[in-house]
């Protein structure tokens, strides 16, 4: 079989990025520098094949998945998979042919960025002089250590990669290119697993915006080309 590509893409930039505010699980869309860096960044990736899109619950990483995917050479429609009973029954494709010319797309908030408790909403720089440089710097770099009422990069990790082996590892398994457009801590985690990262390694890893990480899985081995 041959090599099976893995594409991590952190979303473009929020708007609650560009004014320098903790976001979280607030469900924000993008800025337009946003927009345009994830049709940058589709640009990056136009010519891999891909078969399956995984999305977090929040509407900038779905949005990135859809921009990012505008120019890609397949021509192939994002469909979006249904999740209540409703739209199970009433959105379905009737005709294979159109079928062939779809990518399904999966969404799950296992994928979302971390929580950020009551953080959310404040701005960063405020926060600093309210709790202190160092507080606000061990909330947010820190392995285990969690802001007020939300989660550390550690409780992200006990979702995201539990998520990634039962869902997507199958499909990798299975020969399948995979496209994940998610968040900066929900891929950090997913990358400390795939390149074996201590805590330590973990907490120094930038996922920038609207950048694809490309991998390659060849005899059960992960190697970032």
């Amino acid at each position: 079989m041959k090599p099976v590509k893995l594409i991590l893409m952190r979303h473009g930039e929020s708007i609650w990025n560009k004014l320098n505010l903790f976001t979280g699980w607030v469900d924000v869309p993008l800025s337009a520098q946003g927009v345009q860096e994830a049709i940058q960044g589709g640009e990056k990736i136009k010519d891999i094949p891909i078969d399956v899109v995984f999305v977090s619950s929040l509407v900038r990483a779905q949005t990135t998945a859809v921009l990012a995917m505008l120019n890609h050479s397949s021509k192939k429609v994002l469909v979006f998979q249904p999740h209540d009973k409703k739209m199970q029954e009433w959105g379905v494709i009737y005709s294979s042919h159109t079928k062939e010319g779809t990518i399904p797309v999966y969404s799950s908030w296992h994928l979302n960025e971390r929580m950020y408790g009551e953080l959310q909403g404040l701005n960063k720089d405020e926060t600093r002089k309210k709790f202190g440089e160092e507080q606000v710097h061990i909330w947010r770099r820190s392995y285990d250590v969690a802001p007020p009422n939300g989660e550390s990069l550690k409780d992200t990790a006990q979702r995201t990669i539990p998520y990634f082996k039962e869902k997507i590892m199958p499909l990798i398994l299975a020969g399948k290119n995979i496209f994940i457009s998610a968040h900066g801590n929900s891929l950090r985690s997913i990358v400390m697993h795939l390149d074996n990262l201590s805590p330590q390694e973990v907490v120094k890893l930038e996922i920038p915006t609207g950048e694809p990480i490309i991998y390659e899985f060849d005899k059960n081995l992960w190697k970032k080309i």
